[in-house]
């Protein structure tokens, strides 16, 4: 909407406005939109859906309460309904980089519903408006709990398809470490030969490490669901209702599906975000997982005739524009990507979160839009990397036999036998001569070829004999 098509007059404690004429909002959010005119990142709509879910759920309670009109309370919860399912997005163009306390979001937003809520009642939009943004929209509220509860709500919903997403690349992983369970290959440490395991067993490990994510980011998510609602101004609960943010909260949890409480103290509801630090340090951990997962993956299906070649990667799109027929791990290098992205994301949520001075933190658009993002990057890198890559998966039989045979590291189930210095000249040996090892050891090492058989024998050492 340019400055220049017509415009309609709006008035604030500032004075008189000009806004777009076909502009839902109004004086509070047109002075934001002038004076942070900073960067292209606009609030998550995410975060103006949840601020939308919260005013319907507190029109609902304070008509409950007895405090506001029941056609105006309905007419402000069915406007919030229809911002919360997303009907009015472009009326809402403020960027992240505002006031530390998302307060010119949450007026937009208090803007938006009332306006709708005014035409619904038969008013109209703008000056003369039926419903009042501060006095009945915003009634028994401050951006300083709303905000911070909004962010919560946020996170809490945009958690759910990440959830999914993990449960369902777990689910891949499960499967291959169940299929592969017969498949023996050298393991690697250092990035050199180590003793032998399955493939299955490897991909059991890969799961295990998402588990673990998983099961940190449950217990994490018990603290975003506690909300900030009903501390007002600085937690003290200021001009609103003993029972307003109990009430409120509840009706989320209703409403939405998530077990949303009342904070237990909300002087550190306001203050800090140690519960949003908290889930972004499970994305965090499941970022590094996720990049030694792909990380692995890529080397094991390097070359293909140059490389590990252990697994065949599916081919989704030609890799380059001068060598035909080449094909790259792009789905690792995607999700490799992203998990670094949240890496940089959880270092800025940390110190943002840092700067709550006394009764406030005023870093919370920062530390939304942050979170936010890394839910749903994670949320999108590992269905799309679940899809093209792990699901396609074909282990290499042939080559994986091939690198068994050829390890040097299999002497290590001589040592019991002849002893460490021994079995390493033997390992030495076959290096330096080129021999495969029970060349070495049934010549240079002096065993037997049915000792050497015996006692390398791949299915004792995983101790599967």
């Amino acid at each position: 909407m340019q400055t220049s098509s017509p415009t309609r007059t709006e008035h604030d404690s500032f004075g008189a406005i000009e806004v777009p004429a076909d502009a839902l909002w109004g004086a509070q959010t047109e002075r934001s939109r002038r004076n942070f005119a900073i960067g292209e990142q606009r609030m998550p709509l995410a975060l103006v859906q949840a601020l939308a879910h919260i005013k319907r759920a507190a029109a609902q309670v304070n008509a409950e309460l007895g405090r506001l009109d029941g056609a105006k309370a309905d007419a402000i919860a069915r406007a919030a309904a229809e911002v919360a399912a997303g009907g009015f997005d472009e009326h809402f163009p403020l960027l992240v980089w505002q006031t530390g306390s998302g307060t010119q979001t949450h007026m937009n937003v208090n803007e938006v519903v009332a306006n709708l809520a005014s035409r619904a009642l038969g008013g109209p939009v703008g000056p003369g408006r039926l419903v009042h943004p501060n006095d009945d929209v915003n009634l028994g509220q401050s951006s300083n709990d709303v905000f911070p509860s909004a962010m919560h709500v946020a996170a809490a919903l945009a958690a759910q398809p990440l959830q999914a997403a993990l449960a369902r690349l777990r689910g891949l992983l499960h499967a291959k470490a169940e299929a592969w369970g017969g498949i023996v290959k050298i393991g690697r440490t250092h990035l050199q030969d180590a003793t032998p395991l399955t493939l299955g067993q490897e991909f059991s490990g890969y799961e295990a490490q998402l588990g673990l994510a998983d099961a940190a980011l449950r217990q994490a998510l018990a603290g975003v669901c506690a909300l900030a609602i009903g501390g007002t101004a600085v937690g003290t609960g200021l001009n609103t209702h003993p029972e307003f943010g109990q009430r409120v909260a509840a009706r989320l949890a209703q409403d939405l599906g998530a077990p949303f409480v009342v904070a237990r103290n909300p002087f550190a509801a306001l203050a800090g975000h140690e519960a949003l630090v908290l889930l972004h340090g499970t994305l965090k951990t499941l970022a590094v997982a996720l990049i030694k997962i792909a990380g692995d993956i890529r080397l094991m299906g390097s070359g293909p005739r140059a490389g590990l070649g252990e697994l065949r990667l599916p081919a989704n799109e030609p890799g380059s524009s001068i060598m035909p027929g080449k094909v790259n791990p792009t789905q690792v290098e995607a999700l490799v990507m992203v998990c670094i992205q949240v890496l940089g994301h959880d270092a800025a949520i940390g110190f943002a979160a840092s700067q709550g001075q006394f009764e406030l933190n005023v870093c919370k658009p920062l530390i939304a839009l942050d979170v936010l993002d890394s839910l749903r990057l994670l949320a999108d890198a590992m269905d799309s990397f679940a899809a093209h890559c792990v699901e396609g998966l074909e282990p290499d039989e042939t080559r994986i036999q091939d690198l068994l045979q050829r390890s040097l590291m299999l002497v290590t189930a001589l040592a019991p036998h002849i002893g460490y210095d021994r079995a390493a000249a033997i390992a030495e040996h076959a290096h330096a001569h080129g021999l495969a090892l029970r060349d070495a050891a049934t010549g240079f090492g002096g065993l037997t070829p049915a000792q050497f058989d015996a006692w390398v024998d791949v299915r004792q050492m995983l101790g599967l004999a």
